[in-house]
């Protein structure tokens, strides 16, 4: 069993997938970590998703839930930290409306906050790629590895796979740190990271099953430029003092980040 958690899903026009995604997270939640509690995020959809988080949470009234709604759409990242910012457990965790990662895959990142080992905890494809199923296409997959790449030159950051949608904070110390992320577009990943590395947090990168789907909102060409230029920025903003990042206790008070090498 694990403990009561926040689980927050950002969802832009994902009508067609959400409910059964939905769904799927309440069976685990209420067998799995009784008290918690799900936080849809509608990032301005304009395709009915909100109707259908509406009629699924419904049905569904055993397990504390809520959607939040903003128009227009402010990207993903904001949706996350609305959803996170939002949460009242010790423990919230962010995963994509997709369920690229299984959700029985949830005790890999929750139980090292849970057990006092770390701050974050997060997913990753990298460190040992046999746990991809379907696989993203060629392009697309190596375009991943070099964007992780120049996010490890640029940021120093240890870990090889920011962008995973698989998430996991211990609030208490956390909270400050997703407060003064800014970053909207699909950047904000590399950025809760990087701020929360450098507010002394203890971050743990593991490896998680993850399946490719269709559907996927990023543009490939488009947001990677987009991206790294978010994330080359991302240092300079910082070392300028334009970030107010003031975490909170960890357990032990020791910055001990994790990092694996990948398979």
């Amino acid at each position: 069993m694990l403990p009561a958690i926040s689980v927050v899903v950002p969802a832009f026009n994902e009508a067609a997938r959400i409910g059964d995604t939905l769904r799927a997270t309440i069976g685990y939640l209420c067998a799995r970590s009784a008290g918690s509690e799900l936080i849809v995020v509608n990032d301005g959809s304009t395709d009915g998703t909100g109707e259908v988080v509406r009629k699924v949470l419904a049905e569904h009234a055993m397990l504390t839930a809520r959607l939040l709604e903003h128009s227009p759409n402010r990207g993903k990242g904001a949706a996350v930290r609305q959803g996170l910012l939002a949460a009242t457990k010790p423990i919230a965790a962010f995963f994509d409306a997709d369920l690229s990662t299984p959700i029985d895959e949830l005790p890999k990142i929750i139980e090292p906050i849970a057990r006092g080992e770390a701050d974050v905890a997060f997913g990753s494809r990298a460190l040992d790629r046999k746990l991809i199923g379907n696989r993203q296409p060629w392009r697309r997959e190596q375009g991943g590895r070099v964007f992780n790449l120049l996010v490890r030159v640029a940021t120093g950051l240890p870990f090889w796979d920011t962008q995973c949608g698989f998430k996991a904070f211990r609030m208490q110390a956390c909270r400050n740190v997703i407060a003064a992320a800014r970053v909207n577009g699909f950047g904000f990943d590399v950025e809760l990271l990087f701020l929360a590395e450098r507010a002394g947090l203890r971050l743990r990168e593991l490896p998680v099953r993850w399946n490719h789907y269709e559907g996927s909102k990023v543009d490939f060409a488009r947001d990677s430029l987009r991206m790294l230029r978010e994330v080359i920025a991302l240092r300079s903003h910082f070392n300028a003092g334009e970030y107010d990042v003031a975490a909170g206790p960890t357990s032990s008070g020791v910055k001990t980040p994790e990092v694996g090498r990948p398979a």
